[in-house]
């Protein structure tokens, strides 16, 4: 059976939007995935579900996490093909210097994606951003809160995309990987 990662936006972060993730892995089992995970207190969950379509699954978790837990956050869900697939389209890899300041943008669509090539184009200082079939990468070179192409970027994404910084996504990636 295939694995997925669901990504949460804005969840545990600051005083709003709190959910335990111990009470995540137990929603997770009772709609039926199997082997969840979770990694860090930011929303990363990764489980194994019968093939489906990963906008439907990102649908019924939100439903699900809203209704039950009582907290609406958008979720973007990636099967492990596309998660191998981010990781191998990184062309920002050999720039980046510290793999927290190096973020990995995802949408649910891939046209979202595609949309921010727009971005890609302008010119950023030290900063860089390139777009991949997967994803889109930002090397944020003095931090994320003083990026200006994260600016950009998050302002476009709001509300139907999340980021993980490289180093978290290549730990749910080892996580996909393992063996149950």
């Amino acid at each position: 059976m295939p694995r997925y990662v669901a990504l949460f936006r804005g969840i545990n972060v600051g005083k709003a939007k709190r959910i335990a993730m111990a009470d995540l892995r137990t929603l997770l089992e009772k709609l039926g995935y199997s082997q969840v995970r979770t990694l860090l207190n930011s929303g990363n969950a990764v489980f194994t579900a019968d093939a489906t379509p990963a906008d439907k699954l990102a649908r019924r978790i939100r439903a699900e996490v809203a209704n039950k837990l009582g907290v609406d956050a958008l979720v973007i869900v990636k099967s492990q093909r596309d998660v191998a697939g981010a990781i191998a389209d990184n062309a920002l890899a050999d720039v980046a210097t510290d793999h927290s300041r190096l973020l990995v943008a995802m949408a649910n669509d891939t046209k979202a994606i595609a949309a921010l090539k727009k971005f890609a184009g302008r010119s950023w200082g030290e900063e860089r951003m390139h777009v991949g079939r997967h994803a889109a990468y930002l090397w944020c070179a003095n931090g994320i809160l003083e990026s200006k192409v994260a600016e950009a970027l998050l302002t476009d994404l709001k509300d139907i995309g999340t980021t993980r910084n490289w180093a978290t996504l290549n730990k749910i990636h080892a996580l996909m990987e393992e063996k149950a």
